[in-house]
């Protein structure tokens, strides 16, 4: 018996009934198992040692190129992993499935996050990160053989948010985590930056969650447990959910959209839009990107091409190309 074979072993009796178990994991592309892994941790280890989960640290969260104790999208990713298999670990579920999952769902963000995220949809009517994480990791990663994984990974991937709800239970677990992990970290950096203080928050917020993000983590977590303990959905009580919501409506009114940050926001979108309108008047600038395993390398060059290659691009990069293409450089006789 195999070491993977082992701990699929311990899996069934161990885990719970809706757990989903790795010996049961579903590839398009079938592969020779491992000696070591399950199908779940070899998901989770290709998208850690992916191209597009290493351009995360360079990704806003919320703030633009912030300082070192800021949160980035992939310190985001990293916090969303560790509640969520905290909470897997609680209700007996997999733990590999949730990290695998929480790893890949933000790797489609676009640089400056959301900003960058709606500057794409306004230029092309159809753009979500979620959809983008998944077509990142299935097919532009490897030079385009992409990273062929599971379907419980994927689909946990695609359902983060959305209409799309998991089908697993672990995936579950990542939707509602993505969503405790920003709205309370985001308010920890907005603590940091100046913005906001505990005596900010709705009243309800205070008396329910708490009023530091590690006493509103552990309420949400725990009565996450509580309310999904051997059942076949994960769900929260009706009267957290409904604080967790206050506190979105407030986190959007206080932080996402605030005033102060309205400028460089706009200047971030700007950059986004104005790269892609270059790249759309000049894309065989873009034809070393999109020759990849099995294409054509003198195909045209297309929208979706210039999409991926401005989504992919980080904060830092984007700056530098927008900087090179639309500003002047300064001339100088003595160079």
């Amino acid at each position: 018996m195999t070491i993977r074979e082992e701990i699929e072993a311990r899996e069934e009796v161990i885990l719970s009934p809706y757990a989903a178990k790795s010996k049961f994991a579903v590839r398009d592309r079938e592969e020779k198992p491992d000696y070591l892994r399950t199908a779940f941790q070899r998901d989770r280890d290709r998208i850690i040692h992916s191209k597009c989960f290493r351009r995360l640290k360079h990704k806003t969260q919320v703030y633009i190129a912030p300082g070192d104790h800021y949160r980035t999208r992939m310190t985001h990713t990293l916090e969303v992993g560790q509640i969520g298999r905290t909470i897997a670990r609680a209700l007996r579920l997999n733990e590999d499935l949730v990290e695998a999952i929480a790893m890949g769902h933000d790797v489609g963000h676009t640089p400056f996050g959301h900003v960058g995220e709606y500057a794409l949809r306004d230029m092309v009517g159809h753009f979500n990160h979620n959809e983008q994480s998944l077509r990142t990791l299935e097919i532009l990663e490897k030079d385009g053989l992409g990273l062929n994984l599971t379907k419980e990974v994927r689909d946990g991937i695609l359902g983060h948010t959305g209409t799309h709800i998991p089908l697993t239970l672990e995936g579950q677990i990542i939707r509602i985590t993505d969503r405790i992990a920003y709205l309370c970290h985001d308010f920890d950096d907005a603590q940091r930056a100046g913005m906001l203080s505990s005596d900010d928050l709705p009243k309800s917020v205070r008396s329910v969650l708490g009023t530091t993000p590690s006493q509103m983590i552990t309420t949400m977590v725990m009565d996450m447990v509580r309310e999904s303990m051997d059942k076949p959905e994960i769900h929260m009580s009706e009267e957290v959910t409904a604080v967790m919501n206050e506190f979105r409506r407030f986190m959007f009114e206080a932080v996402y959209r605030a005033p102060s940050l309205i400028p460089d926001r706009n200047r971030a979108a700007h950059v986004v839009k104005y790269l892609f309108l270059y790249y759309l008047d000049n894309p065989e600038l873009l034809r070393h990107e999109v020759v990849r395993q099995g294409v054509d390398p003198n195909r045209i060059i297309t929208l979706t091409d210039i999409v991926d290659y401005v989504a992919g691009l980080t904060d830092q990069f984007a700056i530098k190309l927008f900087k090179e293409i639309y500003i002047p450089k300064i001339w100088d006789p003595a160079n």
